[in-house]
């Protein structure tokens, strides 16, 4: 005789019982799920990375007790580990999450976070180095409609314009002080300015970031993440380093000297850098200077709008 397969037992699907106190919810779903994203690089080939994950759709029958939550997940476990994150891939993947809740669902929502590596040159010397950028990514699906937000972090160094100032005067008053009864030849002049004599106080300067949010238009093929960094590094002037030799910690310090800065003059920077892009529809940044004088933190925040084409 032919053995018979046991039949499959018949599993109780409690979410298909009525709901308590029925009424639609705005948002059911999963939280920091742990998932491999596929981003670009910058530098060729893209990269893959650890990402932690939040995904959530509505659940607009009121009288339905739950959606099916291990869809997502299963759908989500290899969406993007093959493809790069695009926008259009990130509105494939939405509309999937819709798509997979049978009519319980009209809308959508991904929050991808994770650290983005970029390659830094030295500004000196013939090195570089990898530099980790936090990064999230806030991508809803509403009726069809794409609203893709894009969050990251840039870490730079701040001069204090005032302590500068009275770095100056005190160096100025220190050379009167041991040049008042003597005219120094220039090599004299040079030694002294070289010497621990030559440096009676210097600024105070202190890490700061810029914490930004940009909610982008829909109308490009990639992610501009790179670019964007760049722009808001280069509109500071004095981003943090990675490999670092003498002659690379020297040119940060001219750096340092040409851009002193108050942390108004670095949210007016930034804002100045993003409101020039027209792939921005709106932007938000915050700024803090983490003061080495005072035991508080400098901030300021500043919005506004993209460049219309």
């Amino acid at each position: 005789m032919t053995p018979t397969s046991p039949t499959p037992r018949r599993l109780p699907d409690v979410a298909f019982d009525a709901a308590a106190a029925a009424r639609p919810l705005d948002w059911v779903g999963m939280a920091n799920l742990a998932l491999p994203l596929r981003v670009a690089s910058g530098h060729g080939e893209p990269i893959q990375v650890a990402a932690s994950v939040d995904v959530a759709v509505d659940l607009r029958d009121a009288s339905a007790r739950g959606i099916h939550m291990s869809r997502m997940y299963l759908q989500l476990q290899d969406a993007f580990a093959t493809e790069t994150v695009t926008p259009a891939g990130l509105r494939r993947v939405l509309q999937t999450l819709v798509d997979s809740q049978g009519g319980l669902s009209s809308r959508a929502r991904l929050v991808l976070r994770y650290g983005h590596l970029l390659l830094r040159q030295a500004l000196a010397s013939d090195n570089a180095g990898w530099k980790r950028y936090p990064v999230e990514i806030d991508a809803t699906l509403v009726d069809g409609h794409l609203r893709l937000g894009l969050r990251f972090a840039v870490e730079y160094s701040s001069t204090c314009p005032a302590s500068a100032a009275l770095s100056r005067q005190a160096n100025a008053d220190r050379f009167v002080e041991d040049f008042a009864d003597a005219r120094p030849l220039a090599t004299a002049i040079h030694e002294w300015l070289a010497s621990d004599r030559g440096l009676a106080a210097t600024p105070h300067a202190q890490r700061s970031r810029a914490d930004i949010r940009v909610e982008l238009r829909p109308a490009f093929d990639e992610l501009p993440l790179a670019a964007l960094i760049d722009a808001v590094e280069q509109s500071l002037g004095t981003p943090v380093q990675t490999a670092v030799k003498r002659e690379d910690e020297q040119a940060f310090a001219r750096l340092n000297a040409e851009n002193l800065m108050f942390c108004e003059d670095a949210a007016r920077r930034v804002a100045a850098a993003l409101s020039s892009d027209p792939r921005i529809e709106r932007f938000e940044a915050d700024v803090a200077h983490f003061e080495s004088l005072h035991a508080h933190d400098a901030v300021a925040r500043v919005t506004g709008e993209g460049a219309r084409a």
